[in-house]
């Protein structure tokens, strides 16, 4: 009978290690090639330490409408959104996670960041340098819609911050970004489609990029495109969670919180940088620092008090954004 019993609980313990794991990383845009390389360097680092296959499926799309998605029932075990207050958006609508989500992980649970620039057409023949190159009459700007992507609301804030300081007020910041929003001739859902509507369908004179997204696009463009650094840009800060109700129910939680560890290590994070994101290791960001330079940034924090209070004032229903846009 001991016998027996080991037997059986040798062929268990064979049958979990040749069992596939399977992952959902619900995420936004222009982290598909990231994510791509990523998810095969996890998967053999996943196996190396457990004897078990994981595989891990990606979902991508304009970040807000993605975080709607997990609401509305998208079994996402980890959502790597493009900003926090999309992610806070889970606990908020059902308690998908805590509230403290946040403090889980370190660098308040984002592994990388990335900015926000300029791509022109090669040769820059509108001659646009800097934010305020944008407002001028006859310059067609391509940018997603803020209401569903989480990049355009890093651009939406990276162009006001710039006029509240060179115009030294709010209301001149506001009549800047509505300049800006006049010279945008369609709104994307998500950042990538505003990429394929810049580079593939060649409508604009300037597309408002994630800085990664600019390089892949020269990468794969490089004789049509170049990339543009304005003066001041944004400090994005995209954020990674497991997605608690998810992965208790599925009993993924250990696979999944160690997909997203994986992001701090050496190897997760020279992905980061190979894939244009910057990485918060220092090691790494020296390895980078010709591909990804020092610009200066300032942070939502410091410039619009947070992710609650810039969503309450520019992408509310009713506030600034709807404001500015609707008087098109």
């Amino acid at each position: 009978m001991a016998l027996v019993s080991v037997v059986l609980a040798c062929a268990t313990a064979g049958a979990l290690a040749q069992q596939v794991l399977s992952l959902l990383n619900v995420s936004y845009d222009p982290t598909r090639e990231f994510y791509v390389e990523f998810n095969a360097a996890f998967a053999k680092h996943w196996k190396a330490k457990t004897g078990q296959d994981v595989s891990v499926k990606q979902s991508h799309g304009g970040s807000g409408k993605q975080a709607r998605g997990i609401i509305d029932g998208l079994e996402a075990d980890v959502a790597t959104l493009a900003l926090a207050g999309d992610t806070d958006a889970l606990h908020a609508n059902g308690g998908w996670i805590p509230k403290d989500w946040q403090k889980r992980l370190p660098h308040n649970s984002s592994p990388y960041t990335s900015t926000i620039v300029l791509v022109v057409r090669q040769g820059n023949p509108k001659d646009i340098k800097d934010w305020d190159d944008l407002v001028k009459p006859g310059i067609s700007v391509i940018t997603p819609n803020p209401k569903t992507s989480g990049g355009a609301r890093w651009n939406y804030l990276a162009a006001w911050e710039f006029a509240k300081r060179k115009l030294a007020s709010e209301a001149a910041a506001k009549d800047f970004v509505a300049k800006l929003y006049a010279n945008v001739p369609v709104l994307d859902t998500g950042a990538r489609g505003s990429s394929i509507t810049f580079a593939q369908r060649g409508q604009g004179d300037v597309f408002i990029s994630w800085e990664n997204e600019a390089f892949l696009l020269e990468k794969e463009f490089g004789n049509k495109v170049d990339v543009v650094y304005p003066s001041l840009s944004i400090l994005a800060e995209p954020a990674v969670t497991v997605v608690d109700k998810n992965v208790d129910r599925k009993g993924t939680r250990a696979v999944a919180t160690a997909y997203l560890e994986y992001l701090y290590p050496d190897e997760g994070q020279d992905i980061a940088g190979r894939n244009f994101y910057r990485p918060v290791s220092e090691k790494f960001q020296a390895k980078y620092v010709k591909q990804l330079p020092k610009i200066k940034l300032f942070s939502i924090d410091e410039a619009f008090g947070g992710w609650a209070k810039a969503a309450k004032d520019h992408f509310a229903d009713g506030a600034n954004f709807d404001q500015i846009y609707t008087k098109k």
